[in-house]
């Protein structure tokens, strides 16, 4: 097990041939066996594609509330937490069935690639699955046999990770080690060399990069320094799912929504 996990990998490029019916089961089954709050979360499956990297499988991994308040009202309950408290929460019950289901299908000699965009595509995952009120994708998973065999990507250094008793305060000979440490291991592999992946710059910054020394601290510093700066669009997607965040007006859910 230790070795799979240090191994682990996105993958990119799948085999045509879906998984056995009973492999898909057992991968579900271990995600259930993650530690939860209150199993607050959901699992959709779809084998129609066209899916990214033509993986034979995606499965959608949801913040679902919707279950609990039916469980809740068939016990003469309604809820009264906040929907924050409640998605906080569910965001942790999916994603540790979701990493639990990566372990399972790995040591069955399948591959997978998570896929981060799902909050942002809530609307059309909705249509897609008639999804009701109080059910919310949080993150998409990719499954199949891979047809390729790409090696473990880098990570921080541990002493940049692990912090005994207290945060430390994070000193620039530290901060540059762990850059270092990054841009190095993703430009020995060429991995941005071989995706073609450059995050165009925008404004008035002058490109200093190309592809053979465009690396990992550059790339997450385009990426969240240029995108998402707003936060209406997720708080947009959320209200049309039945969740209200915050101050905002004309609640959509159901009878049995709970505070605000």
């Amino acid at each position: 097990m230790l070795d799979k996990l240090m191994q682990r990998r996105s993958i990119r490029r799948y085999e045509e041939r879906e998984p056995a019916p009973e492999l898909i089961e057992k991968i579900v089954r271990a995600g259930q066996q993650a530690p939860f709050a209150s199993q607050l979360y959901s699992i959709l499956l779809s084998r129609e594609g066209p899916h990214p990297f033509d993986a034979p499988l995606l499965f959608t991994i949801c913040a679902d509330i919707h279950k609990l308040e039916k469980i809740m009202d068939y016990r003469g309950w309604k809820v009264v937490s906040s929907d924050l408290a409640l998605l906080l929460f569910a965001i942790q019950d999916a994603i540790l069935a979701a990493g639990q289901m990566v372990t399972a299908a790995e040591s069955l000699g399948l591959g997978t690639c998570f896929l981060g965009q799902a909050p942002y595509q809530a609307q059309k995952i909705r249509q897609d699955y008639e999804l009701p009120l109080r059910v919310f994708p949080i993150v998409q998973l990719l499954m199949g046999y891979p047809r390729e065999d790409p090696p473990p990507r880098p990570r921080y250094p541990l002493d940049f990770v692990l912090f005994e008793d207290r945060y430390p305060e994070l000193n620039p000979e530290q901060v540059q080690r762990a850059a270092e440490i990054m841009d190095q291991g993703y430009l020995e592999q060429n991995y941005y060399q071989q995706l073609g992946a450059m995050i165009r710059l925008e404004g008035e910054r002058e490109e200093k990069y190309t592809l053979e020394n465009y690396s990992w601290t550059e790339h997450i510093s385009r990426k969240w320094g240029q995108w998402l700066l707003a936060e209406e669009e997720i708080l947009r997607q959320m209200k049309m799912c039945g969740f209200t965040i915050g101050k905002q007006e004309g609640n959509t859910a159901g009878p049995c929504k709970g505070g605000t």
